[in-house]
């Protein structure tokens, strides 16, 4: 940097203030013997006297002169500049109010779970009954809809017999048809519609949940807990699916919530061992029902059921009557397969009633009512959700309004 560079970066950093370090004594800087002061050279004296000249000159004393802006710094000069500037108003403080999503009821839970069937079964009906007559090949079109709804050939059949019935002449709704599907839906699923009971007269009283992997029992049986809880029920939890860690951890939370007993064991334990020790457990701090987790198995897999048929003969040789529900918990996504399902599970562990989950808007619900066509199983509850309320008893009147969505 230039001796003159450097004598501009002083003025600057004084007009403006910056606080710049206190130069050194240059070459146009003495120092006097006496004072030990920095005595300015000819130099800079010139330099002064030019800087008074700059400060004199009117085009240039607002924007370089420092006279011109210790002048502005003035506490008149800024009062002056205040008043000429308008006031702000105050911007008002904006606080978000969180949107709070209504909550849904038990018929539209329901309906927005079995949203997919009944969509397809009401699109199709539109379909087949609008600017049609009623004829042979409309029914045959009906019943093809319904099997593949998964309603079953049965109830399909008697549907479109119910339909045909004297109406060849004057024909049909889509409406009227919705209508009628609904009441055949109804009638096949009401003699089946029966919540669990657990009345007192064996205790404990030995609830098995059994089902492949993925169905939701283990959350079922945290919901069940929950529900006997509010009812005035003293609850055990055993922790029977010694296959997965996941399992067993997710049993103990549930224990938490509903602060009710775990039985557990390590990973890779025997079940039936478990079953048997979490049913004297019961027996001896007198709980009224004890909710028996198994590990899932698939139904063709001929070893895990076995298994699952000595977890039984274990139980039994502390309560003869013992279980005393056998519930199979099945998946409502699955569809046709649900029918082997409970093929399989009846034959060898001996299922007693049904609970169906995951009604949650892919459900391939019309599958229960081929379900309780053949099989003629109570169908205890529904699951239209994963919150612990979301597990409801089964109506089989509300079932066939949604899925028919009349």
């Amino acid at each position: 940097m230039s001796e003159q560079d450097g004598k501009r970066k002083g003025l600057f950093g004084r007009l403006f203030g910056s606080k710049a370090e206190t130069p050194r004594p240059a070459d146009d800087v003495a120092i006097d013997a006496d004072t030990q002061n920095a005595v300015p050279s000819d130099d800079a004296v010139q330099i002064a006297d030019g800087r008074s000249e700059l400060a004199s000159d009117d085009k240039g004393a607002a924007s370089v002169a420092p006279v011109a802006v210790e002048e502005i710094a003035t506490s008149d000069a800024v009062a002056a500049v205040e008043a000429a500037v308008p006031e702000v108003p105050a911007i008002p403080e904006v606080r978000s109010t969180p949107v709070v999503e209504p909550k849904l009821g038990w018929f539209q839970k329901l309906k927005a779970g079995l949203g997919k069937t009944s969509a397809k079964l009401s699109d199709g009906i539109t379909g087949i009954f609008t600017k049609r007559k009623l004829d042979a090949a409309t029914l045959d079109d009906l019943e093809d809809l319904l099997i593949q709804s998964d309603i079953g050939l049965p109830t399909a059949t008697r549907i479109t017999a119910a339909i045909s019935k004297g109406r060849f002449e004057k024909g049909i709704s889509a409406d009227d048809v919705r209508t009628i599907l609904s009441e055949e839906v109804e009638r096949v699923l009401s003699p089946v519609a029966k919540p669990l009971s657990v009345t007192g007269s064996h205790k404990p009283h030995v609830i098995m949940m059994v089902g492949v992997n993925g169905t939701g029992k283990t959350t079922t049986i945290g919901k069940l807990a929950a529900k006997l809880k509010c009812d005035g029920k003293v609850v055990v939890l055993a922790a029977g699916d010694t296959f997965r860690a996941a399992a067993i951890d997710q049993l103990k939370v549930w224990g938490q919530r509903t602060s009710s007993p775990v039985v557990a064991r390590a990973v890779g334990s025997d079940s039936s061992g478990l079953a048997f020790d979490a049913l004297k457990e019961a027996q001896n701090t007198g709980a009224d029902v004890l909710l028996l987790d198994t590990a899932g198995r698939l139904q063709n897999k001929q070893a895990l059921m076995e298994e699952l048929e000595k977890v039984i003969r274990v139980l039994k040789k502390l309560d003869s009557t013992a279980p005393h529900d056998v519930v199979l918990v099945l998946d409502a996504t699955t569809g046709q397969n649900a029918l082997g399902q409970v093929e399989a599970f009846r034959e060898k562990a001996g299922v007693t009633g049904l609970v169906m989950t995951k009604l949650d808007g892919t459900a391939r619900g019309g599958i229960l009512v081929a379900i309780a066509e053949k099989f003629a199983l109570p169908v205890h509850a529904i699951g239209v959700g994963e919150g612990i309320d979301d597990l409801l008893p089964f109506e089989a009147k509300d079932f066939a309004r949604a899925i028919a969505n009349s």
